[in-house]
């Protein structure tokens, strides 16, 4: 069994695209998607356009959950870019994600953790700074779900961390975007330190599992100037090096935004 998983695409659909070519040359048997599907300046209709034409095996992410439930989940600006973008149909679509899911092949999928999808999993916020998260702190989270694999997305940040109970859990990485800066709890920086769109393969050998981390080229120039068109300097620094590192816009920039019907090219 070979399974392709990928999360945080953020609507750029360039890095979607070419991430998607490098799977079927790597064939896996499913594609699973562990959510935060659009949300962005980049290109969240035809993203969420895209994903509904696969139909893949999708959990839902935090930003997704506050796209459909923003009344009481306040939008960020890259919420509510995305929104006022997005069909009725692609808003349905998301509302039907699920939480979370059990596979057959005994995974559990989640956004962030089991019981959250805005806390990180693989990740530890200690003392202001950001840390591989500990086995202790893992192991609390994953709580009383006893899958062997529990495979998150959230932070990022691909990782393999193996508990003491015997269960792996998986960080897939981020398709769309390298690099962001939250301030919940607390203001922090995560980063990868390249621009590559990233996801995992992950392939079962006997009773265990091994996993091939896959960091993608496409044109992330472009996704950075579309960033940079929208207003969003912080987006455009972090999609041009993989580092939190905004741009400044410039004063030719600074005007309402022009939405450009996507072209593949």
């Amino acid at each position: 069994m070979r399974i392709a998983v990928i999360s945080d695409i953020h609507g750029n659909l360039p890095a979607l695209e070419a991430v998607h070519r490098d799977i079927k040359r790597k064939s896996p048997d499913l594609v699973f998607n562990l959510g935060d599907c659009v949300s962005g300046p980049l290109w969240p209709e035809e993203t969420a356009q895209y994903l509904i034409a696969e139909n893949w095996l999708t959990v839902r992410g935090n930003h997704d959950r506050h796209l459909v439930d923003h009344v009481h989940s306040p939008m960020t600006p890259s919420d509510a870019h995305a929104y006022s973008l997005l069909s009725d149909e692609s808003k349905a679509w998301l509302k039907q994600l699920p939480s979370h899911m059990e596979h057959m092949e005994n995974i559990f999928l989640c956004h962030g953790t089991p019981s959250a999808d805005d806390i990180y999993l693989t990740e530890e916020l200690v003392g202001g700074r950001t840390r591989m998260a500990s086995p202790e702190y893992v192991q609390e989270h994953v709580g009383s779900i006893c899958n062997p694999l529990v495979v998150c997305g959230h932070s990022h940040i691909p990782r393999v961390l193996w508990l003491e109970s015997g269960q792996t859990v998986m960080n897939a990485g981020s398709v769309g975007l390298p690099a962001f800066d939250n301030d919940t709890p607390h203001k922090h920086v995560m980063e990868v330190g390249s621009p590559h769109a990233r996801y995992t393969i992950v392939t079962r050998v006997g009773t265990r599992w091994s996993f091939e981390e896959r960091l993608v080229n496409y044109d992330w120039d472009r996704a950075s100037r579309k960033a940079e068109r929208n207003q969003r300097g912080d987006w455009a620094g972090a999609l041009k090096t993989g580092y939190f590192r905004p741009i400044k816009l410039l004063e030719s920039l600074a005007h309402p935004r022009i939405e450009e019907p996507y072209e593949d090219f």
